[in-house]
This record gives C-alpha cells, sequence and structure tokens, in this order.
C-alpha cells in the first residue's frame, strides 16, 4: 500500500509543479473584447488583470459620458470572463482526471 501513496504523493508534485507553471504563464497570455461595436475595446491577461483599455476618440469627444462609462464597464466585464476562461482551460490540461470536475482551483 505503501508505493501507491508515494505513487500519488509524486504526482500531486508534479501537478503543483505544473500549474505553477501554467500560472506564470497565464500573465503573459492576453485577451481582448469590445464592446459598442468596437468602440471601446479592454484587454485583461491570464491573471485576470485588466492591463489596457482603449477608447474611440470620435466618441471620447463627443462627450456622452454615461454611455461611453457603460461600455467601458461592458468591455472591462467581458475581458475578466474571457481571461478566467482562458485560465480554467489552461489549468483543466494540468488538472485533467485529478481533481473533480466543479471543484474550484484557489486563484482562479
Amino acid at each position: 500500500m505503501k508505493p501507491n501513496m508515494n505513487n500519488m504523493m509524486r504526482q500531486i508534485q508534479k501537478m503543483q509543479q505544473e500549474m505553477e507553471k501554467v500560472q506564470n504563464e497565464l500573465g503573459n497570455k492576453t485577451v481582448t473584447e469590445e464592446a459598442g461595436g468596437g468602440i471601446v475595446k479592454a484587454t485583461a491577461n491570464g491573471k485576470k488583470e485588466i492591463i489596457s483599455v482603449e477608447i474611440d476618440e470620435e466618441i471620447a469627444k463627443a462627450g456622452d459620458k454615461e454611455m461611453l462609462e457603460d461600455l467601458v464597464v461592458a468591455a472591462v466585464n467581458k475581458a475578466l470572463e474571457s481571461a478566467g476562461k482562458m485560465a480554467e482551460d489552461d489549468m483543466a490540461g494540468v488538472t485533467k482526471g485529478m481533481i473533480p470536475p466543479g471543484m474550484n482551483i484557489p486563484g482562479f
């Protein structure tokens, strides 16, 4: 029985190392989402951090502050959702068969 426990511990350590590697790589991966047909674009990395927001210059000059704020919120929310999905997909490759479906992974 002991050799099975040792094997399981090695598998867990390997999975932890792979998860750490994927988490580090996620900081370099990005997704960009838009709102209002591209009026506002938000880019997030795989760690679910917003790294940039772009606003169409003509719309910014138009002065519809409330609409612009709504579009920024929409674009940021889409980008964060996509970043979360990207992180989940990347982590699923590491944890496949080790963590039951639906179980949350800390930090994601």
